[in-house]
């Protein structure tokens, strides 16, 4: 996968001028309203369970979101990118780790940062579930871990779909 040798990015605003202000002013201040999800619950091979919210726009890209440590498709960042992809009339996937989509799981094994066997559940279930021409990976800190090691623990092996992966704050 290519690496940006530069970035376009201006910087944050004049008033976001240090780490904290840029963490706490988007989190107080903004909203995304209107995101409508269509719930599907995964079942897994060790009895549990993953939740996954879906805005369907009947196309052949999807983009998988994976939020980050005690977040879910509910957190602004993650509705936020799923209002984005909408608009580009891209399928959405934004998937919640166990126990983070408001109800908890039946089995004690929770989720961590080095864990890419739920990750690959759900790729597996969408590449079986519809016919996509690419799928794009995005996470979120603990997502951008997960998704980033997803990749890189596949390899040569990674599902043919897959086109990009992009980590946030990792």
């Amino acid at each position: 996968m290519p690496v940006v040798p530069q970035s376009a990015y201006p910087g944050p605003p004049w008033y976001q001028y240090n780490g904290h202000l840029q963490t706490v002013i988007p989190t107080t201040f903004r909203r995304v309203n209107r995101i409508y999800y269509e719930r599907e619950r995964l079942e897994l091979p060790d009895g549990d369970f993953l939740d996954l919210d879906w805005i369907n726009n009947g196309s052949r890209d999807l983009v998988i979101l994976s939020h980050g440590l005690e977040g879910s498709s509910d957190r602004t960042y993650v509705k936020g990118m799923a209002r984005f992809f909408h608009k580009q009339h891209w399928d959405v996937l934004a998937w919640n780790c166990r126990s983070c989509s408001g109800e908890m799981n039946r089995n004690f094994r929770l989720y961590y940062h080095g864990d890419t066997e739920d990750i690959s559940q759900v790729i597996n279930h969408v590449l079986t579930k519809r016919n996509y021409k690419r799928l794009v990976l995005i996470g979120f800190s603990m997502g951008g871990n997960i998704t980033l090691k997803y990749v890189g623990t596949k390899g040569k092996n990674l599902p043919k779909p897959i086109s990009h992966a992009i980590a946030f704050s990792t």
